[in-house]
Formats: C-alpha cells, sequence, structure tokens
C-alpha cells in the first residue's frame, strides 16, 4: 500500500494544492485572499493536466527513426494558452477588487455584503 501512495505522489501533491486553493477560496473572506486561492487550484489543474500527458518511454514528437512512442504536445500548447487566460483573469479580477476598495472601503467580504445592505 505505501509502495502505491509513494508511486503517485505527484497526485497526492496536486490534491493538496487544489484543496489549499479550495479552503481559501471558501474560508477566507478577504478577496484578495480569495484570488489567491483561486491561482492556486489553477496551478495545481495544470500541473495535473501535465503530468497525465506524459507516456512511458514518449520521446520528443521529433521525427526520429528510433523513436517508437511519442509524447503528445497537445496538453501542454492548451496549459500555455490556459496560464494566458489565467493571468487575465487574475488581473481583472484585481482591477475589480481596487473598485471594491474605492466604493466600500474594505477588502472583507462580510463588511461589503453588510454595506450593501446599508446602502438599500
Amino acid at each position: 500500500m505505501t509502495e502505491f501512495i509513494a508511486a503517485k505522489y505527484q497526485y497526492w501533491v496536486y490534491i493538496s494544492l487544489m484543496m489549499i486553493g479550495f479552503y481559501a477560496i471558501i474560508a477566507k473572506p478577504n478577496l484578495v485572499k480569495k484570488i489567491i486561492g483561486i491561482n492556486i487550484f489553477q496551478t495545481a489543474v495544470f500541473l495535473f493536466y501535465i503530468s497525465i500527458s506524459k507516456v512511458d518511454g514518449g520521446t520528443a514528437p521529433i521525427h526520429w527513426d528510433r523513436a517508437v512512442l511519442y509524447d503528445n504536445p497537445l496538453p501542454h500548447v492548451l496549459i500555455l494558452t490556459a496560464i494566458v487566460v489565467s493571468v487575465s483573469v487574475t488581473a481583472v479580477a484585481l482591477a475589480l477588487v481596487i473598485r471594491i476598495y474605492r466604493e466600500y472601503g474594505t477588502l472583507e467580504e462580510d463588511q461589503i455584503l453588510r454595506g450593501r445592505r446599508e446602502n438599500l
């Protein structure tokens, strides 16, 4: 059993990172901490997706006479695109956080909701 766990340690790392990010999204009231949690979660997904694209005994997808198995380059390209989208989403989220801070004077979710109820 311990050999099985030790052989799949990278998956335990991904799951741990996902749960850390998920905890930050759900439990933290600060909006910046929620954004950091989203980024940690996304990074875990990126690492997981790249790791499952590796083929045992595979080589780079370059024409070579002795190569029998090739690694699939498509997941790596998709993750590069996802990283660009992730950075863009983070930039927009931080811009929204700045606007929220200017409007309410705080980044704490419960205080923002209380302020909204008072304005209604």
